[in-house]
């Protein structure tokens, strides 16, 4: 049986009707995604009210659990459970809810609970009614405390002291852990009428035979004699007063011995050589030891949840612990819960298996929910790095396709006042491939706009037509302005948008040609052609200090103003002569200066975005005049990802 659904209403931020929470889970492992304050950990809280924990961890409602929009002040938590094999439909059988058999409906368990503020305060404490209920409206027997017993979740908290919970003493969770997996009964139990082999005992065998001994041991008996000599001397004639020394908690019964027996054990690591292991290492420790008792687990749940399994473990150690969760998950039929904060985990896992949490709704990308197909599945698992993994926790994605784009546009956004890091945009560089598979991500099968996402989205892309004049300078074979006419500019504009554009995905198109021609174009020429001619003559910038003969940065600045003077120059006279093929001022400057990029020794995009982006931080402009100088679809793009009213393409840009 595995939890396959779950719903919450009137808890904490979650209300009733529209404002519940539906999450669909399946079986395996799923990863609950999102930034701070998304709902994440309200989600593990209701599973651990309606279901309790196996460690017999209590925990009290308080005022702040009920929604504040609740007048009736009654939260219900709904966990579906399906797929239920034969000793489930036999634990469960009172409880189970029957559809039509006639359609093939399995029968299946709802587990409701139901907590109500009853609104007073015998001895001067809030009384608040709970139940468990079974039945798919809450109308079903009460769940008695064995059937409970067999749905509780093991949980392990966030920043969990691992190494406390395996320590010994009174309730630990390492004597739960190896009480319930059934190995300590095995071997025979101490009968001291028979002569028995100590190794051939089981734990509490054990601990009876070690009893014996002690009360057998010659020191105890010698004392034992003494004091019954002076208890003799104290008492009466014809009291019987006699003293018996018995180890504490030997007389009572075969589970509390083997309890106490176990309390008495701690589980560490072998520290070898290297002292004392850390929080990370002892955490891999208490999940192997919660993974084995699960998978032990024959009959009722068997679901863990884990919040923040990225706690205290670097970043290899992250893939790994994920990696082997989904492989217990598919080997064992355990179920796996698990919210992370990670990039690196939500990388590593299967994009089937997550639910992004937003704005209080659960948003599932299995295959059923996105419009993503097969085939970008496939593809995003292979490339969905953890580069690219924080988009699962942003407020506004900006997917670009190059290096230069993924440098310079942080830039640009402060340059203009909307600073990336202070309106939580992620950047995703999918490097030339794959933009439209990554947009549909956040892309519903559902085109009701409830459903839907509210994370904008915006693809920024190339146009990839030249202008007239650009096949002489550039000598690239690409479609030019004339030849695809005004008809074709723009059906070739609404064909690249169409492809991404739906829901809250918007296309950004260059407004020209591409990113370092449109940057020329619309007013920073200058700028463009010194990053250009920097990045050209980066490796003996770099040589700087051990070479007598390198060239410094401030060297090669001059050199390059000078260079686009007179690209200015003869830029201006070609198109007062009528020589430019058609293109205007603007168009031929910008095309020259694109050259650098294209011709010759080529200078590196990537380097000279980097010249650039620092160049441009240096200026002391003010948002606006910014704005009047870069290219539309940028600031449009910025505008857009960064909450920004009026932030749509326009259609003839």
């Amino acid at each position: 049986m595995y939890l396959a659904e779950l719903r919450i209403e009137n808890f904490r931020m979650y209300g009733d009707g529209e404002q519940a929470l539906v999450i669909p889970l399946r079986p395996g492992l799923t990863a609950l995604v999102g930034e701070n304050d998304a709902g994440k950990t309200t989600v593990i809280d209701a599973l651990r009210f309606a279901l309790g924990t196996t460690d017999q961890d209590w925990f009290r409602l308080e005022d702040s659990d009920f929604h504040q929009g609740d007048t009736k002040k009654v939260i219900r938590i709904v966990c579906k459970f399906k797929e239920l094999n034969s000793q489930d439909l036999r634990t469960f059988v009172e409880y189970l809810t029957y559809g039509d058999s006639a359609k093939g409906a399995l029968p299946f368990l709802c587990v409701n609970w139901i907590a109500e503020d009853t609104g007073t305060a015998p001895k001067g404490r809030p009384f608040r009614r709970v139940e468990l209920r079974s039945g798919k409206k809450g109308d079903g027997p009460t769940l008695s405390p064995e059937v409970k017993e067999m749905l509780r979740a093991t949980y392990l908290r966030p920043l969990r002291d691992a190494e406390s919970a395996l320590s010994a003493g009174r309730g630990s969770r390492l004597s739960q852990v190896l009480q319930r997996t059934g190995d300590v009964e095995k071997g025979k139990d101490y009968d001291k009428n028979t002569a028995l082999e100590p190794s051939s005992l089981n734990v509490r065998g054990i601990g009876d035979f070690a009893n014996a001994l002690l009360e057998e041991q010659q020191g105890i008996i010698q004392t034992r004699d003494k004091i019954n000599d002076h208890l003799n001397n104290l008492s009466l004639n014809g009291d019987e007063l006699k003293s018996n020394i018995k180890v504490s908690g030997s007389t009572v019964s075969e589970d509390n011995r083997l309890r106490q027996l176990l309390e008495k054990l701690d589980l560490s690591l072998g520290s070898g050589s290297s002292g004392k292991l850390g929080l990370g290492s002892n955490n891999l420790l208490f999940m192997a030891c919660e993974l084995l008792l699960m998978a032990q687990e024959d009959e009722g749940s068997k679901l863990l949840l884990i919040e923040e399994p990225e706690a205290h473990l670097h970043t290899q150690r992250q893939l790994r612990v994920m990696k082997y969760l989904q492989e217990q998950a598919v080997k064992n039929g355990v179920q796996i819960i698990v919210t992370t904060h990670s990039p690196n985990l939500a990388s590593a896992i299967d994009l089937d298996n997550m639910v992004m949490i937003q704005n209080g709704q659960a948003f599932s990308l299995a295959k059923e929910n996105t419009k993503l197909e097969s085939s970008d599945y496939r593809f995003l698992e292979r490339f969905l790095d953890v580069t690219k993994a924080n988009l699962f926790f942003a407020r506004g994605v900006m997917i670009v396709e190059g290096d230069a784009e993924n440098i310079l546009l942080p830039t640009l956004a402060k340059l203009i006042g909307r600073d990336f890091t202070e309106y939580g945009v992620s950047i995703v560089n999918v490097g030339g491939v794959g933009l439209r598979r990554y947009a549909r991500i956040f892309q519903r099968r559902n085109d009701d706009k409830a459903a839907q996402l509210s994370i904008p989205v915006a693809c920024v892309t190339d146009m990839d037509v030249m202008p007239d004049c650009g096949k002489p300078i550039i000598k690239k074979e690409l479609s030019t302005k004339s030849a695809l006419g005004e008809a074709g500019l723009k059906a070739r504009r609404s064909a690249l948008s169409d492809k991404t554009n739906g829901q809250k995905v918007k296309t950004y198109i260059a407004n020209e040609w591409t990113l370092e021609y449109d940057l020329a174009y619309f007013g920073l020429a200058k700028d463009v052609y010194v990053a250009a001619y920097l990045a050209k003559k980066d490796e003996a910038i770099a040589e700087q200090g051990k070479d007598l003969n390198a060239e410094t940065v401030t060297t090669v600045e001059q050199k390059a103003l000078a260079d686009f003077k007179g690209l200015e120059q003869e830029a201006l006279n070609s198109t007062s002569n009528g020589l430019a093929d058609g293109c205007a001022y603007k168009e031929l400057l910008a095309t020259k200066v694109y050259a650098l990029f294209t011709t010759g020794t080529k200078a590196s995009k990537t380097i000279a975005a980097q010249y650039l982006a620092g160049a441009l931080e240096d200026k002391k402009l003010a948002p606006d005049a910014w704005r009047k100088i870069l290219p539309p679809y940028l600031v449009e793009a910025i505008d857009y990802v960064t909450g920004a009213d009026d932030a749509a393409p326009k259609a003839d840009s």
